[in-house]
């Protein structure tokens, strides 16, 4: 009961970063008529920002711990509630192949290209994971598979969460240029943005289709988390083996200890949860009412985590890489986006 009760004050910290995160939000809303930086995002930047100017003691350490690891895994699990396997199926067999392709040509992409730029194996990973599936959901999901410390994380989801915002202001801008009708925007817009919410800023300005199209194609990427973390998996045990290195390479947070990893970290609980919810979600089993509270509690939770995981990062660890990170982060989306685009032509889609 009292490690229970030791949570509360990291747990309350964690919580007021969110409402002051939200609270910018509405004014960015309120003030420019749009959201440029989600609450997600200035969770974290909030959880640095008090980092650089505070170490937070033994009695703000465990709830802290609870919310970037416990809280986000409950979250990744509410995910499955927001993909119906008939929503996915309505895509059309070629489409759905060709959207599993672009995810693992990216993945592998994305790595090569980390990996030359001499970013450490587990840091690579979680730029490509990032890059090729759900962005912060990916990267939070790989981190714990892989054995990543908590500056590798904070670091891919930083450079990630600033080119997100980057892609939503200029993918539109390809329409004209490239001639894209409105079901081609949706497909790449699917393909290559970050987050369902940046999903719908990116594809809305453009039309309803391009907006349909678009979430369909990102909740199938969406899908393609859980098989990627079970077979990042079965490489779990020689990453964790694999000893730290000095900067440029980010390494510094806390690393789980050697060896062949346990069966729940071969496929985690919270990632069986996500299928079981999809499962669920898709045989009618998930009364409708309770689909938008699931969602916005996923959304809460994830936003919480986030303030937490950046207060356990010094933010001078994440400099150190900042160039090589961003580098890659770059690099691995326009890859992305060309593998879309090369799809879209494939497979002549309207």
């Amino acid at each position: 009961m009292l490690g229970h009760k030791n949570l509360f004050p990291g747990l309350l910290l964690c919580l007021l970063l969110t409402g002051l995160a939200t609270l910018l939000q509405r004014a960015e809303l309120h003030l420019l008529g749009q959201a440029w930086l989600e609450a997600l995002v200035l969770a974290i930047l909030l959880g640095l920002a008090l980092r650089t100017v505070w170490t937070p003691g033994p009695v703000w350490r465990p709830g802290i711990k609870f919310s970037a690891k416990t809280l986000l895994e409950v979250a990744v699990v509410l995910l499955g509630a927001a993909v119906s396997l008939r929503t996915v199926l309505a895509l059309g067999p070629k489409l759905l192949v060709g959207i599993v392709a672009t995810v693992v040509l990216s993945i592998f992409a994305s790595y090569f290209i980390c990996r030359a730029l001499r970013l450490a194996p587990r840091l690579a990973l979680l730029v490509a994971c990032g890059n090729s599936i759900c962005g912060n959901s990916a990267i939070a999901a790989v981190a714990p598979v892989i054995g990543a410390d908590a500056d590798d994380v904070a670091a891919s989801i930083a450079f990630t969460a600033v080119l997100g915002v980057i892609t939503v202001l200029l993918l539109p801008l390809l329409v004209p240029v490239l001639l894209l009708s409105l079901t081609q925007y949706g497909v790449l817009a699917g393909l290559t943005v970050y987050a369902v919410p940046q999903v719908l800023a990116a594809t809305l300005p453009i039309g309803a289709l391009s907006n349909q199209i678009g979430t369909v194609v990102k909740l199938v990427r969406v899908l393609m988390l859980g098989p990627v973390v079970a077979v990042l998996g079965l490489f779990a045990a020689r990453l964790r083996e694999e000893p730290d290195v000095a900067p440029p390479d980010i390494t510094a947070g806390e690393r789980p200890a050697p060896g062949m990893p346990p069966i729940h970290h071969l496929l985690p609980w919270f990632i069986i949860g996500f299928l079981l919810l999809l499962g669920a979600r898709s045989a009618g089993l998930v009364p409708q009412p309770i689909l938008a509270p699931m969602k916005a509690i996923a959304g809460l939770l994830t936003t919480i985590s986030m303030a937490a995981l950046g207060l356990g990062v010094d933010v001078r660890s994440v400099v150190v890489a900042g160039p090589r990170v961003i580098s890659a982060v770059t690099l691995s989306l326009l890859v992305l986006v060309g593998i879309s685009l090369a799809l879209i032509r494939v497979l002549h889609v309207p």
